[in-house]
């Protein structure tokens, strides 16, 4: 259920209203007020003398205040050292003195008002910023406390395991918790006790809320979605409050789901070193703890959370009785993700060119999100065509878009910007193709795309979750061929600052090859990368392996080895297929981006096929843009 948002505007137009009535109200008080233009001040012995001179023509007495005119029209106030005087009443009715009195506690409301208005004020205002802290309660400003829990009631959530694919392994694990739900019985005739929590791991975009919102869908049950920040306020106590709220909702609806959401942000390692040992999450945490193990009737009440930091939280969450089940979501593989791309492209009005197996394979690494991404890109792309079916081609476009970025045709490259990306994209893509065990070219372009002045993408063919030690040399073989490319054609002293982030990405490759993964026979397979903890992450502060200079020196000698090994290797490749170089190259000037096939044309010594809808007469694609003169350092992507 959608939570209500609090009405800002309204609360501002109160605002404005009551400022005006203050004015209207501070208008009308001078206006019927006494007239206090140019009043003269006058001693209570002075006015004494006066009437008794018989100069004063009018009186107007408010209690010890004295007002009035001499009868040359001039104003007068002063002040009774008593409360009454009686002779000098008599003395003004003798003069024939006009005597005027005024009404007891007359504006004495209105006084009282405009004396308290700012303290109302000030309580409305923060009566105000109490509301929006506890997220707008309704209508009762101490339900700070109250658990923020969005219910979804049974049969609410429409998501079923046939909206869940890609993760089979992780819905079999959970589906002992649909089971549970629906027929509890069955666990407890045998003395079985189902997982108090499950806890969802994987990284982002895996499904796991998803999984979780399958699992209420199921089971057909209540389900109570809250994020983990969302216990944690400026006021102590009132994470911990909310906590306890939210089970004892639970337990009124049960049987029930309670799923929580980014756990991390309450559940971090406790004796961070700051704040102390009560600070506001630890207390939201350590209610947490207790709930989970000890509040009664949870039998019907399944703990479900999700998190891509297991690493952070504080082991008493994780032991037996709490989150005492660790469900992993990891990224699909290919039939996982042509799987994905079937569910999400079941809403799609599809050509019959289109292919989710082609698109499985050439994209490993992409999450679910990545993939319902992919499939709402390539609508968009047929909407803004006026296409009626959606096509491989937008497929393609939309892959393209989420892997290499977005095109930005608007950008004008000089001819000799465009012929040295030319030659530094072509350098990357042969000294990728000769260097053995190293991905294949998918696409090279010298469209600027994102951040890039040019792209070349090697997708692997199959998923990999493990690299061999010639396979990283060969990555970090083609990471240099692009300087290379610029060196050997234009000359050392024409070598341009494109390169940088292939160096920076080199660099970290050899350094973790030496420290971190024993490919130096010098150093041995030990780890020697230094371990520095955040306080925000649970970790100690002074968490820090030390090596000693010698070690270092010996680390920074091996990197510059295996750096200088493969820089010359990568050198050699391009002076052995020269020729292949310079006509990639061309072929780039001419087309912008070439594929797999025409890459593989060129490799066998042929011309480059045009590409599919190309035409000679509209060589230049380009749009009429302005020209950048300092293009981005960063105009290579290596996958």
């Amino acid at each position: 259920m959608k939570a209500v948002e609090p009405n800002k505007d309204g609360f501002f137009k109160n605002l404005v209203l009551w400022l005006v009535i203050v004015v209207v109200l501070m208008s009308v008080m001078n206006n019927f007020g006494p007239n206090r233009g140019s009043v003269q001040q006058l001693a209570y012995s002075e006015f004494v003398n006066a009437v008794h001179n018989k100069d004063v023509a009018q009186v107007s007495i408010d209690g010890r205040e004295v007002r009035g005119n001499f009868k040359n029209n001039q104003h007068f106030v002063t002040y009774m050292p008593m409360e009454q005087d009686q002779l000098l009443l008599n003395d003004l009715i003798k003069q024939s003195v006009k005597v005027e009195g005024r009404k007891p506690d007359d504006h004495l409301m209105l006084r009282v008002f405009i004396s308290w208005f700012p303290m109302l004020l000030l309580f409305v205002v923060m009566f105000y910023l109490f509301r929006q802290m506890q997220g707008g309660g309704k209508g009762n400003p101490m339900t700070f406390g109250r658990s923020r829990a969005r219910l979804a009631g049974e049969g609410d959530v429409k998501v079923t395991f046939d909206d869940v694919a890609g993760i089979d392994e992780a819905k079999a694990e959970v589906q002992e918790v649909v089971e549970f739900l629906k027929d509890p019985t069955k666990f407890h005739k045998l003395g079985g006790k189902i997982p108090c929590g499950v806890l969802l791991v994987g990284p982002p975009g895996s499904g796991k809320t998803l999984l979780a919102r399958a699992c209420a869908g199921e089971a057909k049950v209540d389900f109570f979605s809250i994020s983990g920040s969302d216990f944690v306020e400026m006021f102590v106590g009132v994470g911990a409050s909310r906590v306890r709220d939210m089970f004892e909702q639970a337990k009124k609806s049960s049987p029930c789901i309670i799923f929580i959401d980014e756990l991390d942000a309450v559940g971090r390692h406790r004796g961070a070193g700051l704040g102390g040992g009560h600070d506001e999450r630890e207390q939201t945490l350590n209610q947490m703890l207790v709930e989970m193990d000890g509040f009664e009737g949870k039998e019907n009440v399944i703990v479900m959370a999700a998190t891509n930091r297991p690493d952070v939280l504080d082991p008493a969450l994780l032991r037996p009785g709490r989150f005492d089940r660790q469900v992993v979501v990891p990224l699909p593989d290919i039939r996982g993700r042509e799987h994905i791309l079937r569910v999400h492209m079941r809403k799609l009005p599809l050509g019959e060119d289109v292919r989710p197996e082609r698109l499985a394979r050439s994209t490993p690494g992409f999450s679910g999100a990545d993939l319902a991404n992919l499939v709402n890109e390539a609508a968009l792309f047929a909407a803004k065509s006026d296409l009626h079916l959606v096509s491989m081609n937008e497929m393609e476009k939309a892959k393209d878009k989420i892997m290499m970025g977005a095109e930005r045709r608007s950008m004008v490259m000089l001819d000799e910007e465009k012929k040295m990306t030319a030659y530094h994209e072509s350098g990357h893509a042969i000294v990728g193709l000769k260097s053995p065990e190293h991905d294949p070219v998918y696409k090279v372009t010298i469209i600027p795309r994102g951040r890039a002045l040019g792209v070349t993408m090697f997708v692997p063919d199959e998923d990999r979750y493990s690299h061999s030690f010639k396979k990283l040399e060969s990555q970090l073989a083609s990471l240099f061929g692009g300087r290379l490319a610029e060196e050997l054609i234009f000359g050392k002293e024409h070598v341009t600052t494109g390169a940088s982030n292939d160096i920076e990405k080199a660099t970290e490759l050899a350094r973790n090859m030496v420290t971190k993964w024993g490919f130096s026979d010098k150093l041995g397979p030990l780890s020697y990368g230094e371990e520095e903890g955040e306080v925000f992450l649970g970790r100690s502060v002074t968490s820090r392996k030390e090596v000693s200079e010698a070690t270092a020196h010996m680390i920074d000698e091996e990197v510059r080895e295996i750096i200088d090994r493969n820089y010359k290797r990568a050198k050699q490749i391009l002076n052995d297929n020269m020729a292949v170089l310079h006509k990639m190259a061309d072929a780039l000037i001419k087309y912008e981006t070439i594929d797999s096939d025409q890459i593989n044309e060129l490799i066998v010594g042929k011309e480059a096929s045009p590409p599919k809808g190309w035409e000679e007469e509209g060589d230049s694609k380009e749009a009429p843009g302005t020209k950048t003169e300092e293009p981005s350092d960063k105009n290579d992507t290596d996958m």
